[in-house]
């Protein structure tokens, strides 16, 4: 009997353990890498991103007008609109994303809402869980926060896409905890190329 209570007790700890070693903002797969919890540090610690003027207003003009359209509770006034594409645009850069692909995650995820929560847990525009947090030493960041959770978004994903090599639905599907699905991906692709694609 001691020793099925002990088997139990065991296979409990790892449903435990491997349930809460969310491998992104919204899913469950395995622990975060080393690697990355280093980069996610780093980019935390780090000022502020500053973009490239003359590309970023370009940009802005672009899609301003798109986010109105999208998302006018969220950003109702022309000035908020613009703020939040900003800090999209300066952390995609920074991240090394394309923004377009960043605006698309974020429709997806929360529908430009800064305060959605998910059933998870996940928080803010990319929908980070705050599990993040804890795994790098910053208990304080506040996940509803703009650019703190842009920061860890975008950090997250580009690591992700760099461990795929590029693949995008593989680093989305790992975004989201859904490796081995296309489902999140496709949704994600489908509002790139439908309401944000930029030809460059």
């Amino acid at each position: 009997m001691a020793r099925v209570t002990e088997r139990i007790a065991l296979a409990l700890v790892v449903a435990w353990l491997s349930g809460s070693a969310l491998a992104g903002p919204e899913g469950a797969q395995q622990a975060p890498s080393p690697a990355l919890l280093a980069t996610l540090a780093r980019a935390m610690a780090s000022p502020d991103a500053a973009g490239d003027t003359f590309d970023g207003q370009v940009w802005l003009l672009d899609m301003q007008s798109r986010l109105a359209r999208r998302s006018p509770q969220a950003f109702p006034s022309r000035e908020s609109r613009l703020t939040l594409l900003e800090r999209i645009h300066a952390e995609a850069q920074r991240a090394g994303l394309p923004a377009e692909l960043v605006l698309a995650l974020i429709d997806v995820e929360s529908r430009f809402r800064p305060d959605a929560i998910s059933s998870a847990g996940a928080r803010g525009l990319m929908q980070v869980m705050p599990f993040w947090k804890a795994e790098i030493g910053r208990p304080q960041d506040d996940l509803y926060d703009t650019v703190t959770n842009l920061r860890y978004g975008c950090t997250i994903l580009a690591h992700y896409l760099t461990r795929e090599n590029g693949d995008w639905t593989r680093a989305l599907a790992r975004y989201n905890g859904s490796l081995g699905a296309t489902s999140y991906p496709e949704r994600v692709m489908a509002a790139w190329s439908g309401r944000w694609w930029v030809r460059h």
